[in-house]
């Protein structure tokens, strides 16, 4: 999403050294018929999916540990949410992730739980105060798919898709994005890896962008490597995030002249079908795109989400769009569309990440999760707790409660009204 900080990596993780030559070696011809593909989970509604980071602090140097992880897999899976998004491998949250999950799927074997495995791609030097060369990519980038490949070996059951970068190819992205000619070199080298019997056969390759990027918008993605790349992807991954667009392209977002003299409620509620109609015409733009150049292939969204909190765009002194109820409503909205469109969906995101915007603790980008770091439920899972779905669940040692102390009168005051359209956004 966007404004997303990376920190390059100084060390490559110790789990590379780990492996013994005879995981090294085992290829992956054949599979039983009772284990899970991707194309079993993709736009399975029983298969639920999210985006996940474990980060509790506002950096992340402080790793989470992996009874930390394993604490967070358990709530997660009480929301049935069976697949999760991580984003890259330069640092230990992924491996441990997939240690984890595989800890507890031995300890119970009725968990289940999946992964979109991330492999984060840069161009030459992002993120170093140099200017970043967009035409080249970083030097980095081998490794960062090695260790991806090494996990996705080590991990069959657990690793279903690979995504090969993150928002890596829209242009905003201004720190490091790269053109599609690099995603197309590593999506073509994953493929050729499963060709080989060097990873299995039905591991799914993609990677993960924003709908313009796929083509579904400005003309000046529709590239022939584009091309290329949605012809040698296994599917396609394309982000939507109406919240953002409230600031940026606010006009499906103000309230129309005919809805001024609506009751505040339901310019609410009206606001939220716009922006569930706004990210669903950009899933179709793409579609639609696909399907002008005669290809047949699966859609499904990587990621799209709602803040609760902002201090700067979104908040009350912008588009007033971030906000608990605004949350809960497009969360159940996206939810309910994608389940009944067999659309799968990797919400953002399952925890608050403080490390996203570490010296600004109210900008939006820490306060995406469904609960908060130290484990309150947002109001988009309020009947969850009422349906005692955390009982004997904790975070951190705190037991899983509702934020606002369950008052929703409380969390009532903190909504903001969307702006009139004859109102000029600051």
């Amino acid at each position: 999403m966007k404004k997303r900080s990376i920190i390059l990596p100084t060390v490559i993780t110790a789990f590379m050294m780990s492996y013994n030559e005879k995981r090294k070696n085992k290829t992956f011809t054949t599979q039983t018929e009772e284990e899970v593909t991707a194309k079993d989970i993709l736009g399975n509604p029983d298969y639920s999916a999210i985006s996940y980071g474990g980060y509790r602090k506002p950096t992340r140097e402080i790793q989470p540990t992996i009874d930390q992880i394993k604490e967070d897999m358990k709530i997660l899976h009480a929301m049935n949410i069976k697949v999760l998004r991580t984003y890259n491998v330069q640092f230990a949250h992924a491996s441990n992730v997939l240690k984890a999950i595989s800890e507890l799927k031995k300890e119970d074997p009725s968990f289940e739980m999946y992964v979109m495995l991330g492999a984060w791609i840069d161009c030459h030097n992002a993120w170093t105060g140099h200017v970043p060369n967009h035409e080249v990519e970083s030097e980095h980038n081998t490794a960062e798919i090695d260790r991806a490949v090494a996990l996705a070996k080590a991990y069959p059951d657990i690793v279903k898709i690979i995504a090969v970068g993150n928002e890596a190819m829209v242009h905003w992205a201004t720190s490091y994005f790269v053109r599609p000619n690099v995603i197309l070199k590593w999506v073509n080298h994953c493929q050729e890896l499963k060709k080989n019997g060097e990873l299995p056969k039905d591991l799914w390759i993609t990677t993960s962008d924003d709908f313009s990027s796929w083509g579904g918008g400005d003309p000046i993605y529709r590239t022939e490597d584009l091309i290329d790349l949605i012809k040698a992807v296994d599917y396609i991954s394309m982000h939507t995030y109406p919240m953002h667009n409230s600031h940026y392209n606010p006009e499906f977002w103000l309230v129309p002249n005919n809805e001024s003299n609506l009751p505040n409620t339901q310019k609410v509620e009206a606001g939220m079908q716009r922006a569930l109609e706004f990210a669903t015409n950009q899933y179709h733009g793409v579609i639609n795109f696909v399907k002008s150049l005669g290809l047949n292939k699966p859609v499904h969204i990587g990621e799209t989400g709602w803040a609760t909190h902002s201090n700067g765009h979104y908040g009350v002194h912008g588009s007033k769009a971030a906000d608990e109820l605004k949350s809960g409503k497009y969360y159940k909205l996206i939810r309910d569309w994608s389940h009944k469109e067999q659309v799968s969906c990797f919400y953002f995101e399952a925890f608050d990440e403080p490390w996203k915007d570490a010296n600004n603790k109210g900008g939006s980008e820490n306060h995406f999760g469904l609960l908060t770091y130290d484990g309150q439920a947002k109001y988009a899972l309020w009947d969850l707790v009422d349906k005692d779905v955390f009982k004997g669940l904790t975070r951190d040692g705190k037991t899983i409660s509702k934020t606002f102390n369950g008052n929703k009168e409380d969390l009532l005051l903190e909504t903001q009204v969307p702006p009139l359209a004859n109102s000029v956004l600051h």
